[in-house]
């Protein structure tokens, strides 16, 4: 299994691949879903005491504020998807290169 995390602030870290949605904070819905977490126990604050920008809802029902605008949360996800594409790649690359130097060795 490969564990992916999002830093959403002051070091603050949830599994990437729990989350179910990043969403702005400022709609009615929002601020109602969010005071209901709060009172099913199930509101996680990692905001540090600054203004909430993101609210991060996972798959079991938690939700996480967050001091991180909801488009840096998402590109910072991108970013570790397209990082371990690449190193996926490199290392698929790698070995197709160590197989192909065994051919080539058992030729000569």
């Amino acid at each position: 299994m490969n564990i992916k995390l999002l830093n959403v602030g002051f070091g603050n870290i949830v599994l990437s691949n729990r989350i179910i949605a990043i969403v702005s904070p400022d709609s009615a819905p929002m601020k109602r879903l969010k005071e209901d977490a709060r009172e099913r126990g199930m509101l996680i604050d990692a905001t540090h005491g600054r203004r909430t920008r993101a609210i991060i809802i996972t798959d079991s029902n938690h939700v996480v504020l967050s001091a991180v605008q909801p488009e840096t949360s998402a590109g910072r996800l991108l970013d570790k998807e397209v990082k371990f594409e690449k190193e996926d790649a490199f290392e698929e690359a790698s070995s197709d290169d160590a197989a192909k130097d065994g051919a080539d060795g058992e030729d000569e």
